[in-house]
């Protein structure tokens, strides 16, 4: 039994020494199976990685290859480039010499004709100075001759120089006087001839001179029509159609005989202005009824309402005034439609602002208070037709209710000299005002200032002695003298014309010329018994 068991155990001893061998060797001989296989895809790895590398290399060669060529085409266009640019800044290079060659030339030329015109010119010169000296010897000769023959004059005659020379402007004297005669005995020819009808004529435009073209100024504004049977339109059925236009607009329309036209008759140049607008209006559309009438009527007061606005904001801007009261600023547009003596006041008093502003300048004043002065100092004039008062009164009434500085209100009451002055911009402004109004040209004068100047004319005349009566005709443009032809000769006529003329043109102002005639008539008369 022990021996078995002996055995046994060493049967399971060996069992188990050969299982651990077995087990060793598996171990190891998978160890070596894993190194095989380890070393094997290392080997396939470090061969792809040959190939990979091989390939890399393969590709790198080939971009480089790639790359090399684009960079040659590349600097083979660059210096394509610079040779072209080259070459065209090698043409325009040659092309620059050939034309300073050309301005050398040009220059050398220019140089060898001044050279030569300098020649000439000295040449000339040296001509003109012998010439110079050649005629200083002739005038010296002649000279010379002169006094010899002057001498022997005065030695033949047996007079002086002084004498002869008193006789020929004697002479002379009195053969103009002769030819002056013929001459003023033709001008009495003819005016005795034309007598009745010049007179006729110098009566009729004196009259309208005077009366008509003062007042339609002030008062009136004519509008024409295309035709006479207007007329009646306008009137309408009993009359309502002028009616209408009258009421609505405040004016006064004139029907007479004069061909296609109607005159408008107010004292307010507005209201004349709404009424001549109204009228072209309805001319034009043709419609006349009165519902037509007070529509048309509507809208024209619209328009003169816009223009007045725009009037004034426009005489802001030319005198540089932009921070007036809205209101003043549509009162002053009024003056667009306002006159003194044919002067537009709106005009005047931006040329008022704009000279006071100049004057304000020079003088060291305030310039701003000058201008507003200036600008604002006929502002009454806008409302004179409907506030009591005269413009100056209105005006400073205005300026206060808007607020205006008492300096400007000063300026404005000032202008006239109605108050003493306070200030030098107050001054400034009467002076412009008188600068602007008196100006020529800027206004037509009054019929006072008209008949003073014909009464002068006349006066002038007759103070001369042989004077039996004168008349100023033709609106003060001619003066007709008579003398007394006892008195005065036909030779002293003619000169005391040019004496008149003289003493007009010393002692008086007017406008354009006047012309002098002076009328010597001899008559002879007889009775037969």
């Amino acid at each position: 039994m022990s021996s078995i068991s002996m055995l046994c155990n060493a049967a399971v001893t060996a069992g188990v020494v050969t299982g651990i061998i077995a087990l060793i060797l598996g171990a190891v001989l998978g160890i070596i199976i894993f190194r095989l296989i380890t070393n094997k895809k290392i080997d396939k790895s470090k061969s792809n990685a040959v190939k990979i590398i091989e390939e890399a290399y393969a590709e790198a060669k080939s971009i480089k290859k790639e790359s090399m060529l684009e960079a040659k085409e590349e600097a083979q266009k660059i210096r394509d480039e610079a040779n072209s640019e080259a070459k065209e800044r090698r043409g325009e290079i040659q092309k620059q010499e050939e034309r300073l060659d050309q301005r050398e030339d040009y220059v050398s030329k220019r140089e060898q004709t001044v050279e030569n015109k300098l020649a000439q010119i000295e040449s000339d010169r040296e001509k003109l100075e012998e010439e110079k000296t050649k005629l200083t010897s002739q005038i010296e000769e002649q000279k010379k001759i002169k006094e010899d023959m002057l001498t022997e004059l005065e030695k033949i005659s047996g007079m002086s120089k002084k004498d002869a020379k008193d006789l020929l402007i004697q002479n002379v004297t009195e053969e103009a006087k002769k030819d002056a005669g013929i001459l003023v005995k033709r001008i009495e020819d003819e005016a005795r001839e034309n007598a009745e009808k010049t007179a006729r004529e110098i009566v009729v435009g004196a009259i309208q001179k005077c009366a008509t073209e003062i007042s339609s100024e002030m008062t009136i504004t004519s509008v024409p029509l295309p035709n006479d049977d207007m007329k009646g339109r306008i009137i309408g059925r009993e009359g309502r159609n002028i009616r209408s236009i009258e009421s609505m607009t405040g004016v006064e329309l004139i029907v007479d005989d004069t061909p296609e036209t109607i005159t408008i008759s107010s004292f307010d140049p507005v209201r004349r202005e709404i009424a001549r607008l109204s009228l072209e209006k309805l001319i034009v559309d043709g419609r006349i009824h009165p519902a037509r009438i007070e529509e048309v009527v509507e809208k024209a007061t619209k328009e003169v309402d816009r223009a007045t606005k725009e009037a004034g904001e426009d005489a802001c801007n030319k005198v540089g005034i932009f921070n007036l009261h809205p209101e003043l600023v549509k009162i002053m547009g009024r003056l667009k439609f306002r006159t003194s003596y044919g002067q537009n006041c709106l005009t005047h008093s931006i040329e008022t602002s704009i000279i006071a502003g100049l004057l304000a300048t020079e003088l060291g004043a305030d310039v701003n208070i000058a201008k507003r002065g200036g600008f604002l100092h006929d502002i009454g004039k806008a409302l004179d037709h409907e506030v009591e008062g005269t413009h100056v009164s209105i005006g400073v009434d205005l300026a206060k209710k808007y607020k205006e500085s008492p300096a400007v209100i000063h300026c404005i009451e000032a202008h006239h000299g109605n108050v003493p002055f306070q200030s030098i911009e107050a001054i400034i402004v009467q002076v412009a005002d008188a600068i602007s109004s008196t100006r020529p040209g800027a206004r037509r004068e009054s019929f006072e200032n008209y008949i003073k100047r014909l009464q002068q004319l006349e006066e002038i005349a007759n103070s001369f002695k042989g004077v039996e009566k004168s008349y100023a005709i033709q609106a003060g443009r001619e003066v007709r003298i008579i003398v007394k032809p006892e008195e005065i000769s036909d030779n002293d006529a003619m000169f005391m014309a040019k004496d008149i003329a003289k003493r007009i043109e010393n002692e008086m102002q007017y406008p354009g010329q006047i012309k002098i005639n002076v009328i010597r008539e001899s008559r002879f008369s007889d009775v037969a018994k």
